[in-house]
């Protein structure tokens, strides 16, 4: 079963591309004066520690925010790329990096004072964690955690008050079903709420139903009438290559990790297309491993 709590998996390639896309969506949402509603479906815990058991034991930001973060200091990152690196390092005021913020406290961080920030988050460790947190935050009522399945609560939201949201999705994937679910769930979304902005994370992995994902959505937008921009990111080859020492009798023979992920857009900012042009064959220079790192952007619609 492919299992992807966050807590395992802070701050690798897969963050950094979701995370570099989020922030320039957000940059750009902020920018109007109409109060912006940012809906997260899968939050996590919002804040991660990369001195804990959890990161240590898998040692992915190693592959991603980390060898980034090197790699900047003799190749001047795009655009993107920068702010990203920026912003986490907002959370790290020492220069080595110790905490690194998922999703939620990215976009918090980025609000405006009208604007609202609901998270949903089933998990229940990740949830006492999430609300504990965000406590810190002293956030009042502009950020609220909720202990309810984001696929189904997510329908009283839309559309917002304001006509304006931005819904984040990113599922752990644990299950066949996330995949039906979240198509289903976009498909209900644009029907309530034809102009939102949705974002969605997927693997790229080994299933049938990874790979079908970004077609369905794409099937989606395009029923719907909707603008959508698709960016995927390949880093390494899915099969696991060991190492001479690996072959020896009763070696451990470690899985090879996630070799890429994607996102989706619907209604994504204008201006994106242009900035993943510039980050995406960044990434691929500096987060790819072997030679099947690769990227893709497509895009469609009006």
């Amino acid at each position: 079963m492919f299992s992807y709590r966050h807590a395992f998996h802070a701050g690798n390639h897969a963050d950094v591309l979701k995370h570099s896309v989020l922030i320039a969506v957000t940059q750009y949402m902020t920018e109007k004066p109409v109060a912006l509603n940012v809906i997260d479906t899968h939050a996590g815990a919002g804040l991660y520690r990369l001195d804990s058991e959890h990161a240590l034991l898998s040692g992915e930001i190693k592959e991603g925010f980390q060898l980034l973060q090197q790699a900047a200091k003799t190749h001047a990152p795009p655009p993107m790329i920068a702010q990203y690196l920026e912003t986490v390092a907002l959370f790290n005021p020492a220069k080595s990096a110790a905490i690194y913020p998922g999703s939620p406290f990215i976009v918090q961080r980025m609000l405006g004072d009208r604007d609202k920030l609901k998270l949903f988050e089933l998990h229940p460790t990740d949830a006492r964690l999430l609300e504990g947190h965000v406590k810190q935050l002293e956030a009042g009522r502009q950020v609220a955690v909720i202990r309810e399945d984001g696929f189904e609560s997510l329908k009283k939201l839309l559309p917002p008050p304001s006509k304006r949201a931005l819904v984040l999705m990113d599922p752990s994937y644990e299950i066949k079903t996330d995949y039906a679910k979240v198509s289903a769930s976009i498909q209900d979304a644009l029907r309530r709420f034809a102009t939102g902005t949705y974002m969605v994370w997927y693997p790229l992995i080994a299933r049938p139903e990874a790979h079908d994902l970004p077609k369905r959505l794409r099937t989606l937008a395009n029923q719907a009438g909707r603008p959508w921009l698709h960016l995927s990111l390949t880093t390494k080859s899915a099969k696991f290559t060991p190492l001479p020492h690996q072959l020896l009798d009763g070696a451990k023979q470690e899985r090879p990790g996630l070799p890429g992920s994607g996102v989706f857009l619907i209604n994504p900012p204008y201006t994106l297309k242009a900035l993943a042009e510039e980050s995406l064959p960044y990434l691929k220079e500096h987060l790819g491993q072997d030679s099947h790192a690769q990227f893709h952007i497509e895009h469609g619609g009006s």
